[in-house]
Formats: structure tokens, sequence, C-alpha cells
């Protein structure tokens, strides 16, 4: 153990201790105590009292957070490096796990000297207010940048989640019409054979692309079974060849009883395998090359909504923009959380919004955070429901954001905009997402508000045109 003088060599080499008095530095020395720590021993964990002052002579202290049941390192104590609680903060526990590294030999001072501490040594209880200010900077910063790693991660599983589906579909597609097309020059063989005049070849293709250019009505399924039933029993009773394959599609595409008969006066009775094959063949090649767009289009609204949301190809300055299209990419990045909830979504957006000067990438993270938190409230709600709306008051723009979940209590609803609150387990939350809600919107001379009661919670986002 360290003797009195030992302990004063130690603290006269902590970089904020150079220009106290000797006199404070040996107050220092003779109230607090010294502890040793092997290798490896965890001198605290997360929410564990922290009521010394505490600073590292020897070895070195890994911190650690917890996210998801994982641990994970984001920094050290070095030799000579305070740490603990400190004189006037706020702190009641620890906010990290701290490991030993090697042996670790720490001096610790109780908070019950800090009243002393403040009253008979100024200089020093100035130094440890700075290294408070200084310590509360740096986690400030560390906990935003987790917190926007937090987003990232939500935001990049949400888009994974959202492309895995049209990414597979363009690659099973392409893959169908690879297969599909190989099989062509077999099937062209049967059209080849077929001595057709130009009008009847003409009254085939109108029919053919009359129905491909079709808007076909939305049917029940009922109603898609009976038509399919009609279809396959006129193939069957023309004894067309595999016409149990051809039914569904020919009936999708919007071909009934009338249109085959039409067709079958059109052709010798030789003929009608060959050319409704065709038909087939031409009608499944359209569907696939149709299923492929559709699945490139939905990538490329996501990949749209991205760049909306970030508003990548544009400097960060304010400029016009429209409150809907923010709102609405963000619902699009938040689509496989709003599935997998089964939220019901109502949107009531206001005509002839004006557009508002402001910065559309900030806006946007607003929107997001408010919009997930209300998503996390819902989560495990049988009947969930959100609901947006947009309005215009006077000179300003209001945005709220409805949803029927549990509520906040009153007791905390002055506390959620606070820095480090949260109500969300360890791991799924910083506490600062609506407080950087409030931060961007005070750049916007806006305010945000919450009213909320057991089964509906409003946040009112307002700011000026």
């Amino acid at each position: 153990m360290l003797t009195k003088e030992e302990i004063y060599t130690n603290l006269l080499k902590v970089p904020e201790f150079k220009n106290l008095p000797p006199s404070q530095i040996e107050w220092m020395a003779t109230k607090g105590t010294i502890s040793v720590h092997p290798d490896g021993e965890q001198l605290f964990k997360l929410g564990d009292p922290m009521n010394e002052l505490r600073i590292l002579f020897k070895g070195r202290i890994n911190l650690y957070m917890e996210q998801g049941g994982n641990l994970y390192y984001f920094d050290v104590v070095e030799p000579f490096e305070i740490s603990g609680r400190l004189p006037y903060s706020r702190m009641k526990g620890a906010g990290a796990i701290g490991v030993a590294v090697e042996e670790a030999i720490s001096y610790r001072l109780h908070s019950d000297y800090f009243h002393e501490l403040i009253t008979t040594n100024y200089e020093l209880a100035e130094v440890l207010v700075h290294a408070m200010t200084d310590r509360v900077r740096e986690f400030t910063k560390f906990q935003q940048q987790n917190d926007k790693m937090m987003a990232l991660g939500k935001l990049s599983a949400g888009l994974a989640h959202e492309l895995n589906n049209p990414s597979a579909a363009v690659v099973r597609g392409a893959q169908e019409l690879k297969k599909h097309l190989a099989n062509l020059p077999e099937h062209f063989k049967g059209v080849i054979r077929i001595r057709a005049t130009e009008v009847i070849v003409d009254g085939v293709n109108d029919l053919l692309f009359s129905k491909i250019n079709a808007t076909q009505p939305a049917l029940s399924l009922m109603e898609k079974t009976k038509k399919e039933d009609v279809m396959l029993q006129w193939l069957e009773d023309n004894e067309i060849q595999e016409g149990y394959m051809m039914a569904e599609t020919l009936s999708d595409f919007g071909f009934n009883r009338d249109d085959m008969e039409g067709l079958a006066k059109m052709l010798r009775p030789e003929d009608k395998n060959a050319v409704v094959d065709w038909l087939f063949q031409v009608l499944t090649t359209e569907r696939l090359v149709h299923d492929i767009e559709e699945a490139a289009r939905r990538i490329n609204t996501l990949v749209s909504s991205i760049k909306s949301y970030t508003h990548m190809d544009q400097a960060p300055a304010k400029e016009p923009a429209d409150i809907r299209e923010g709102l609405q990419s963000t619902l699009t990045l938040l689509n496989h959380k709003i599935k997998r909830n089964r939220v019901q979504v109502t949107l009531h957006f206001a005509d002839n919004l004006p557009k508002p000067k402001i910065y559309v990438s900030s806006m946007n993270q607003v929107w997001m955070n408010i919009i997930d938190n209300a998503l996390d409230a819902l989560e495990g709600k049988d009947d969930a429901r959100l609901e947006i709306t947009t309005e215009r008051d006077r000179e300003f723009i209001v945005v709220t954001v409805t949803d029927n979940g549990p509520g906040i209590p009153k007791e905390i609803q002055d506390k959620i905009f606070d820095a480090f609150y949260t109500t969300k387990p360890v791991g799924k939350g910083t506490g600062l997402g609506l407080e950087i809600v409030r931060q961007i919107l005070r750049r916007h001379d806006g305010e945000v508000k919450v009213r909320s009661v057991p089964g509906q919670t409003s946040f009112e986002v307002c700011f000026p045109l």
C-alpha cells in the first residue's frame, strides 16, 4: 500500500494538478484511499453507485458499453486521468463497465469530502469543475456518434430487409426468363409450320397486344379462380395441349371465352394448338419482364428515398422543400418496421402547403426520430395505428405524429427531451434522439411539443415558413 508521500508524488503527476497549491495536493493525499485491482477484475458495472472521485496511478481500466446483450469496448482510463464522480456532478451511477488491465492501482476520494473540498480548496474545485465540463463534452460527442451509428444500423437493417425481396425477385425473374427464352425456338417450330394469311396474322397480333396493353381490373380470389376455370374448360374442350399450364396466364391478361372463340374462328382447327401455345409463350415473356421491371422499380424507389432522406446530392444549406416528400421518404425507409408491427398508417396532408426553407437532411432526421419512436411504442400492439398530419397555422407549418401506444407517463414528459434520458432498455436507445430533434428545430426557430395520455401520444412539430 502506498504511503502518504507516495500518494502525494503520484498526484503531482496529474496534468490538471500541475499548478495547484501544494497544500491542496497534500489535502487530497490525506483524505483519499488507495485500491489495488488485479488484472481482469471488474471495478464497476453499469448502474453501480458512483460516489468516489478516482485517479488511476498504475495500469489501465477498459470501459465497455452493453448493447443487445453484448459488450463493446469504447474507451480506456490511462494512468493519472481523473475519473469517477466529481464535485457538482449529477452522476448517480456508472455509465459503463470498467475492467482492470494488468494490475491497477487507483486513488479514491469519497464524495463525503466534496463539501470540504469546495469550501476550502478553491483552485482544486475549479480544476475538477473544468475536468467535469470536458468529460461531459467528450461523452456527449461519443453518445451523439453512438446515436448516429445506431440510427445508421436501424436504417441499414431496414434497407437490407426492404431490398432483399425485390433484389431476389430480379434474380429469380432473370433466371426464369433465361430458362423460358431457351425453350422458345422449339415452340417457334409450330408457328413456322402454319400457313396463315396476313389478315389472320394481323388479327392474332391485334388481339394479343390489346390484352398486353390493357389495364386489368382488380379481382377477388373467387372471381379470379372462376375466370381461370372457364379458361381451362375451353382449353380442354378444344384439346389444347398442356392447357392446365396456360389457363392462369391467359386469364390474368384478360383473355376470356369469347376471345378464344373469336381466335378459333380465324384459324384452321389444326393450327389452334400452335397459335395458343405461341400466345402463351409471348404472355409468359411479358409477365416475367413485368415482374423484373416492378422489382427494379421498387429498388429504384428505395434508392430515391435514401437520396431524398439524406439529401446527399445537395449542400447543407437551407432551401425550399416539400415537407410531404421528407415524411414519405421516412415512411418508405421504415416500411419494414411498419409491416412487422402491422401498423395502419393514415396520412392527412394539407393541400397547397407552402415549401418552407429548411435544412432538408436535418429535418428528415426529425421525422425519422419521432416516427421511429412512435413505431417502437406500437410494438406488440394488436390494433396499432399511426397518424401523420400537416397543416398551415398562419405563418407556421405544423406536423403532428400520433400513435395509439401506451402513452408517456405524465411525470416523465418533461424529461424526455433531456440529453441521455431514455425510457428504452439498455442498448436500445442513447437518450439523444429527442434532444437532437429539439436542437434541429431550434436551428429552424421551431419547437416540438408532446401531448400524451394512455392510448394516444402526439408529437407536434412547429416551425416558421
